[in-house]
């Protein structure tokens, strides 16, 4: 029986999750027909650029540029609907929101990002932002990490984490020690940098992680392999990490945090989840493995690829191509679209210089350039501090696919 204070409502198309994946999703179907009765759900008020962040972090772009009005990049005929998931029901074909409100559907979207668990580190919460403690994964707090790196002295401790993948953009960790070590450099302090990473690599691609060694061992910082940390005590500035053989504590001057990520807990409870807690679609259809008329994209589902920006680009077109069929206003002799994995990570190797790595599902390293892609190039800076962003406000969040040839295998240095 149904409460009588809830409301009933209906739409075609629902996409649960108004962000860089459901807004694109969102933006095509209306594009290529203005009728289609789409709804979003998304209860932020404010749409960021994170990527954007890491810049941030490195003095390299003004906070106040990375966000915008979520009223902003909404698709014009798109219905907003300003609350959040509470429960899927996908055997009656709705959701339920947090204002008691249940919302029905003929399709479904998922693309609700993933959550950023602060509080399973011990004392992190209660010292973020002060006592040196800083992460570029928040919008308030990449600007302090700048301040930081313009404020240690000779000497001083800056240690930089990683927890277990999967993470939002696994590069960032390491993106924010290598612009700080460059900062320092340029300043002329000699610091002790440490890189605390619960993996046991500095990348998950062999041949980028070879480079990736080179550089930050080009900075003097010591990688800390398979070391997780457990807990901030910001009053004595210290860090306690879990390792093979115990606890370690360590003493910081900087620390700058990535915290253990997953996939947000209404979706970890729900039908749609597998046992690891994502939301469970066919790798290359990004349908849902048992619901017909449920997809997901973006950093939410269990697809075995980097949870990127650039990941997301190709695969909202799918998605998009994959709806319009099962709507039947795709022609039916269309070939099916397939996303292959492929992933991007601009790393932002120094001021000015960025590797950017390009990879698909297996580890297949590709490029988008004739150039060697796991050597670290001057000419990527631009792509990343200013194309990247226009790319993303005036072209992917309009729902415009990207339409340059689908990247290479390349040779890569094996030295």
């Amino acid at each position: 029986m149904s409460d009588a204070s809830q409301t009933h409502y209906k739409h075609r198309v629902v996409i649960a999750g108004g962000g860089t994946a459901g807004i694109p999703v969102a933006a095509a179907l209306l594009h290529a027909d203005p009728a289609t009765d789409v709804a979003i759900i998304e209860p932020s008020e404010t749409h960021y650029y994170q990527p954007g962040w890491t810049l941030v972090g490195g003095g390299d772009m003004r906070a106040k540029d990375t966000k915008t009005d979520t009223a902003s990049v909404m698709p014009e005929g798109a219905t907003w609907i300003k609350d959040a998931v509470t429960g899927f029901d996908p055997e009656h074909n709705r959701v339920t929101l947090v204002s008691g409100n249940i919302l029905e559907y003929d399709y479904l979207v998922v693309a609700m990002g993933l959550q950023i668990d602060w509080d399973a580190i011990e004392g992190l919460t209660e010292t973020l932002g002060k006592n040196g403690v800083t992460s570029n994964y928040r919008y308030d707090l990449a600007p302090y990490t700048n301040e930081l790196a313009q404020s240690l002295g000779n000497g001083a401790n800056a240690l930089f984490t990683q927890p277990a993948m999967p993470i939002k953009c696994a590069g960032a960790p390491q993106k924010a020690l290598y612009l700080t070590a460059d900062t320092l450099r340029r300043r002329g302090v000699k610091a002790h940098i440490g890189f605390y990473n619960q993996g046991g690599a500095m990348f998950g691609v062999p041949a980028y992680a070879r480079e990736l060694d080179k550089v930050i061992a080009g900075y003097g910082a010591t990688p800390y392999f398979g070391h997780n940390l457990v807990a901030v005590d910001g009053t004595k500035k210290q860090a306690t990490f879990e390792t093979q053989d115990g606890r370690v504590t360590v003493d910081f001057d900087m620390l700058h945090v990535v915290p253990p990520q997953s996939a947000p807990d209404v979706i970890k409870h729900s039908p749609l989840a597998g046992e690891a807690g994502w939301v469970t679609v066919d790798k290359n259809r990004l349908t849902h493995t048992r619901y017909a008329n449920i997809f997901g994209l973006g950093d939410c589902t269990d697809t075995p690829n980097a949870k990127t920006m650039a990941a997301v680009r190709r695969q909202f077109p799918v998605v998009v191509a994959a709806l319009r069929r099962a709507m039947g206003t795709l022609g039916a002799t269309a070939a099916p679209l397939e996303y292959d994995g492929y992933g991007a990570c601009p790393l932002t190797v120094a001021h000015g210089k960025v590797l950017l790595a390009e990879f698909r599902y297996n580890g297949e390293v590709v490029s988008s350039f004739p150039l060697d892609p796991t050597q670290p190039r001057r000419i990527h800076w631009p792509l990343k501090k200013y194309f990247f962003p226009w790319l993303y406000w005036h072209v992917m969040l309009k729902g415009k696919a990207w339409s340059l040839p689908a990247p290479k295998p390349r040779p890569t240095s094996t030295a």
